[in-house]
């Protein structure tokens, strides 16, 4: 369902100096730098304005939507928080700690508060009927998401700002004082732990755990590496480095990767904060090509394309076996973009006015908007629906109209 955007609100970006490669947004992005200098004198950029659409076209139709609330929000550290969706049944969570969960038709049907702020979002596994939420505190807790009632609950090291991955009867975490952990998916024991480098400098989040294949997990870390490890017992299979920053201040060689990497069909993707686009065959373990672009969002993959979202707004759409550039957008410059997806044969990116733009994949041309409130830090995509929560609290889920 197409919406009329009336926004006319401008919002001050703010970018950070770095080498002529790239450049690299902290305050754009509503992203906390630990420890960053103040020294450094930021250029500042008004988001571009959008343009109305010349013959819109109906992609999305809402079904569901509920706002959560922001209670406990901090525009000072920005929380990605995401809906749990699994089996018919979803859970959302709020900052100020409210679980709540829901049937298909949004009827709710419990609510319990964790008593605490939750900073991971919610991962939930449909066959064990088990909804996993992290908390600043650095707790991990288990509730069963049919009832609600908490199954487990364990005291981690540091805190946890992504959903975790629930695969093979364990929950795998990144917490952000560098350490990977498994934890048993029945009582939340630790069943392994892997350590990582941490920079002295990073940007405030972390890249959600997937899956390379069955059996191993797919971690992204703050020194820009991404590491193989056995998601039974943790154990190493490889590591590679993605970013590789360059400067003359730590700040400028920050390097996180902090979008969850994408595999499919045997290839795998990953992009950098400090301005490389990676792609590699997993068959061959080949590089099939390295491009210049900075970001801290997911990249979205069709069959002929990876799509990416750059730190000052751009849209940018390569040939998914040898990166050649097959259009780019600058029509969403500076406005906050969310990492894109794949929403049936479009591409969907959100901004910090709480709209999302539906992009023509062939054209790079935007056919369609919908609009929710607060601004949009990620996207998610479940079968032919469309889930997104903004900082603001409000939870919407859109369906492919037919």
């Amino acid at each position: 369902m197409t919406q009329a955007i009336r926004s006319n609100r401008t919002i001050n970006a703010k970018i950070i100096k770095t080498t002529a490669m790239h450049v690299a947004v902290i305050a754009v992005m509503a992203t906390a730098v630990v420890g960053c200098n103040r020294g450094i004198k930021p250029v500042v950029n008004d988001p571009v304005k959008l343009v109305q659409i010349a013959q819109p076209i109906s992609v999305l139709q809402p079904v569901f939507s509920t706002d959560v609330g922001s209670k406990k929000a901090s525009s000072k550290d920005p929380l990605d928080l995401q809906v749990g969706y699994a089996n018919s049944q979803i859970v959302t969570a709020s900052r100020g700690g409210d679980l709540i969960g829901f049937d298909n038709a949004g009827q709710r049907l419990w609510s319990v508060n964790v008593g605490d702020q939750i900073t991971g979002g919610v991962a939930l596994d449909a066959l064990s009927q088990t909804a996993i939420v992290s908390t600043r505190g650095g707790q991990v807790m288990a509730f069963d998401s049919a009832t609600g009632a908490k199954r487990w609950q364990t005291q981690l090291s540091g805190s946890v700002l992504t959903p975790a991955l629930i695969s093979n009867n364990r929950v795998v975490l990144s917490a952000n004082d560098g350490f990977l952990h498994g934890l048993s998916l029945q009582n939340g024991q630790s069943v392994w732990q892997f350590a990582t480098q941490v920079p002295a400098i990073s940007v405030r989040g972390s890249a959600a755990p997937t899956l390379l294949d069955a059996k191993t997990a797919l971690l992204a870390t703050a020194d820009g590496r991404l590491h193989a490890v056995t998601i039974d017992n943790g154990l190493p299979q490889w590591s590679r480095r993605v970013g590789v920053g360059a400067g003359s201040s730590e700040v400028e060689r920050m390097s996180d990767v902090d979008g969850m990497p994408i595999v499919d069909k045997n290839q795998l993707f990953a992009i950098s904060y400090s301005g490389q686009l990676l792609g590699i065959d997993l068959a061959s373990r080949q590089v099939l090509f390295v491009n210049e672009l900075a970001s801290l969002k997911s990249l979205a993959v069709n069959n002929q394309q990876v799509i990416a979202t750059s730190l000052d707004g751009k849209v940018v759409a390569y040939n998914r076996s040898n990166g050649e550039v097959l259009w780019e957008s600058e029509e969403l410059a500076y406005r906050h973009l969310t990492n894109p997806v794949m929403i049936g044969n479009y591409i969907a990116v959100g901004d910090f006015d709480g709209v999302v733009h539906l992009y023509d994949p062939a054209s790079g041309k935007i056919v369609s908007r919908v609009q929710t409130k607060g601004a949009l830090s990620s996207l998610q995509v479940q079968g032919s629906r469309l889930l997104t929560q903004s900082t603001s609290g409000q939870v919407a889920i859109w369906q492919l109209a037919r």
